[in-house]
This record gives structure tokens, C-alpha cells and sequence, in this order.
């Protein structure tokens, strides 16, 4: 026999019935929220040409993605790496209207191949938010907002953002002499968190030593306001390492006003690890789990890749993060699925599908059962059941007249032997279903 781990793909995952549940709910609670900020939600394409979304995205992300022919075309198709990018396909195209801004928001998979040892997922479940046509700090304020919105909406606490802007560090780097090639390097590095390599590099091309203190300094410049002084007096009089600053310090100024800074981190450091940001970025993390439950940022000239030019703001979640994160916490997302189990023997199988259909009608889930042999002799059996089940209570029909069997409810949840048993009309068994208060049917 093959070892289990041969039979399904790495860093992929079967998701079963209870679980399945618990993220829809999760993902339907996400899309509601932001549908009452104006995003509405859009379904991707799976798999797209691959020199038609090479344009938007960076060499290191191609090389990720999972690749084959189209029989029709001889084309090569890719599957979906990053929604962000088919998104600003799809605007640049026109798909999305001209009445600007444009908010989308969308639930998705994303596909990259990861080694093994990095301990990465290579099917990612999102849920993901953009707004595009906009370019105002008042932009950035609300997507920072929203994303803080939202983690509360699910119950999430504890979680921090770090926000920042790629563009003074960029600025660093572009002044401190460094080869296109030892800036790219470089970014990557800073993206990782990885200061040893940013350190390497920067000596590799030997940058000044001036300079090569203050960008080994700003991956630690993290805080409040007082991180944008420090950044203004590296800047000095230089505009392209000021605007970056004023920016951030004209977002911050907004999220005071809508009273959710202290959830906010400025951090100088922050980079996203896609190569299109060209703005304001942002992380989330939490104390309950070590990497972070997703970001996003600015991305002014992704769309101009395509042919249109149209400024944009985004962020996407990673929905396993987000279930891990919740249940560390104690919380986890309901999954809304409790069916009303009718049990009854063979020959009421009728009625059984009858008094099934009018719950069904009535609003609820239900399943059937068959009894091989009468309650008095099954109760055992079908008590272990329930139990299995997290169901405390059954509805079973009893009675030789299938036209008028008995309904009764009957109840698992108390030591007695046999269970009890309610008798019940059809109108009290539809009430007392719409009291959960009594037990789990």
C-alpha cells in the first residue's frame, strides 16, 4: 500500500463536511460586511493565458505558478497565482465599468508551487477587497478601516496591522547606488524580514557606509508617529523619501479620527512581497498565530500594465489563517449546519418523507432515518448515534396507520432508560423547532 502522504497532492487539503460549513459561514459573514461598504462580489476566471497575466506580474510569482497547454490554442495556460492581478486585467479591459471608484471583492483559490520544507499551503483560500479609481489618502483610510472592521466583525482580537509605504525604502535603496539587480535582491530581502541577506547585499555592492546604517535601521523603526520623525530626518530635504512619509502621516491622521489607529503599527520596514505595490502597504498579524493572516496596499500602475491607467487599493485574507487564528482563540465560526433527524420504520417510509418536506418547507434541514427493528429495541443503538452526531434529540414516527402516525420528540440529552419521549402535533413540533434553547435536534 502507498504511504498516505502519496495519495493527494502536498500543501493542498480535503475540507469535510463540518469544516466545509464553519468556512462558508465565515466567508458569507466576510462578503456581507463589505457588501454594506458598496463591494460587490465578483467571480475569476480559474486559469488565464499565461502571456496575457505575465504582464502584471513579477519573474519570482511566474516561476511559482502551475503551467499547461490548452489543447485548443497551444497556448499556455496558468493557473490563478494572484486575484489582484486578474482583477486589474478585467478593469483594464473594461469589464468592470467606467464609474469610478470601482469596489470589488471577491472568494477565491490561489495556485503557486511552494518547497515542501517552507511548510507553505500551494491551494490558498482568499477572500479579498479592492477599490480602484481612487488615488485620495481618504482611499487608503478606508481599506485600512475596513480590514479592522472586518477582523471584528468575525470576533477576531488582539490583531495588529503594520502599516507602512514601500516607497521610502525604495528611495533608500534607489540613492544608495545600487545595481538594478542589488535593489531587486534587496527588496526581496526586506520582504523576507531577512536582515543578514539585506546586510550581505549591501556590502556585496558596496554602498555607502552612511546609507547601509540607515536601511539596516529601518526594518526596525516600528511605533507610532514618533517613526515618521526619524524617517523625516534621514529624508532631509529630499522629496522622494518625504511624500512617502507625508502619506502615511496623512492616512494615520484619519484612522485617529475613525478611532481605530491603535490597532495600527507604523512601520517603516513593511514591504509586500509582490513587486506591483507602489504605495501605502499593510500587513495583519495576531498573538494567536506566527505569520500573518494576510495585507495588501496600493498598487497604482498594475493596472496601466494592462493598458489602463487607474489607481487601486486592495488587501486579501488567507481563510485558513484566519480559521486557525479564530479557533486558538477560542472562537470557532459556527458551521449552521444542525439537521432534524426523522427516524421511523420501513413501512412509515411515506410518511417519514412527508413530515420531512413540510420542515424542509418550513425553513429546515432535515435527514432521514430508517429503523431495522422498533424503537424499543433500537434506542441503544441510535443513542450512540446522536451522540456521534452532537444531536441530543430525534423526531420519531410509531404507529401501524401510515396515514396518522405518532409524532413524538424524543429527547437523549438526560440519563433516563429508555430516552424520554414528547408527543407532539405537526404545528408543536415546527414551534418548538424554532426553540434551540431545548437541545440539538
Amino acid at each position: 500500500m502507498k504511504p498516505a502522504r502519496s495519495l493527494i497532492p502536498i500543501g493542498t487539503a480535503t475540507l469535510l463536511p463540518h469544516t466545509v460549513q464553519s468556512v462558508r459561514r465565515l466567508e458569507e459573514r466576510l462578503m456581507a460586511f463589505a457588501a454594506h461598504w458598496g463591494y460587490q462580489e465578483i467571480i475569476l476566471p480559474t486559469f488565464e493565458y499565461l502571456d496575457v497575466l505575465a504582464v502584471g506580474l513579477a519573474p519570482e510569482v511566474l516561476e511559482k505558478c502551475y503551467k499547461f497547454a490548452d489543447w485548443a490554442s497551444g497556448r499556455v495556460l496558468v493557473l490563478r497565482p494572484d486575484a489582484t492581478a486578474q482583477i486589474a486585467r478585467m478593469v483594464a479591459m473594461g469589464l468592470g465599468g467606467d464609474d469610478v471608484p470601482l469596489r470589488f471583492s471577491y472568494r477565491t483559490t490561489v495556485f503557486r508551487h511552494e518547497p515542501e520544507h517552507r511548510g507553505r499551503d500551494r491551494e490558498v483560500f482568499q477572500v479579498g477587497f479592492e477599490r480602484m479609481g481612487d488615488d485620495s489618502v481618504a482611499a487608503d483610510a478606508e481599506m485600512v478601516t475596513l480590514l479592522v472592521e472586518v477582523l471584528k466583525q468575525v470576533g477576531l482580537s488582539n490583531c495588529k496591522i503594520s502599516l507602512g509605504h514601500v516607497g521610502f525604502l525604495k528611495g533608500l535603496l534607489s540613492r544608495s547606488g545600487l545595481s538594478l539587480s542589488g535593489r531587486k535582491q534587496a527588496e526581496i530581502a526586506v520582504a523576507r524580514k531577512d536582515l543578514p541577506l539585506l546586510e550581505e547585499i549591501l556590502e556585496h555592492e558596496r554602498a555607502p557606509r552612511a546609507t547601509v546604517k540607515a536601511i539596516l535601521e529601518v526594518p526596525e523603526r516600528y511605533g507610532t508617529i514618533d517613526v515618521l520623525r526619524w524617517g523625516k530626518g534621514i529624508a532631509g530635504k529630499d522629496r522622494s523619501l518625504l511624500a512617502p512619509l507625508v502619506r502615511l502621516e496623512q492616512v494615520y491622521e484619519l484612522l485617529e479620527r475613525n478611532e481605530v489607529h491603535e490597532t495600527v503599527v507604523l512601520d517603516l520596514g513593511e514591504f509586500r512581497g509582490f513587486d506591483y505595490y507602489d504605495g501605502v502597504v499593510f500587513d495583519i498579524f495576531t498573538n494567536s498565530l506566527g505569520s500573518e493572516l494576510g495585507g495588501g496596499g496600493r498598487y497604482n500602475h498594475l493596472v496601466g500594465r494592462f493598458g489602463r491607467e487607474l489607481p487601486a487599493i486592495g488587501f486579501g485574507l488567507d481563510l485558513d489563517r484566519l480559521f486557525s487564528a479564530l479557533d486558538r482563540q477560542g472562537i470557532t465560526p459556527p458551521n449552521g449546519f444542525h439537521p432534524v433527524a426523522i427516524v421511523a420504520p420501513s413501512h412509515l417510509k411515506r410518511a417519514s418523507f412527508s413530515l420531512a418536506q413540510s420542515l424542509r418547507h418550513a425553513g429546515h434541514c432535515v435527514v432521514e432515518q430508517e429503523l431495522e427493528k422498533s424503537f424499543k429495541h433500537s434506542w441503544r443503538q441510535l443513542s450512540r448515534q446522536m451522540r456521534g452526531q452532537r444531536t441530543t434529540r430525534v423526531v420519531l414516527l410509531e404507529g401501524r396507520n401510515e396515514q396518522s402516525p405518532a409524532i413524538s420528540i424524543v429527547d437523549f440529552s438526560y440519563p433516563s432508560n429508555p430516552p424520554r419521549q414528547q408527543p407532539v402535533t405537526l404545528p408543536q413540533l415546527i414551534q418548538e423547532l424554532k426553540n434551540p434553547s431545548h437541545g440539538h435536534f
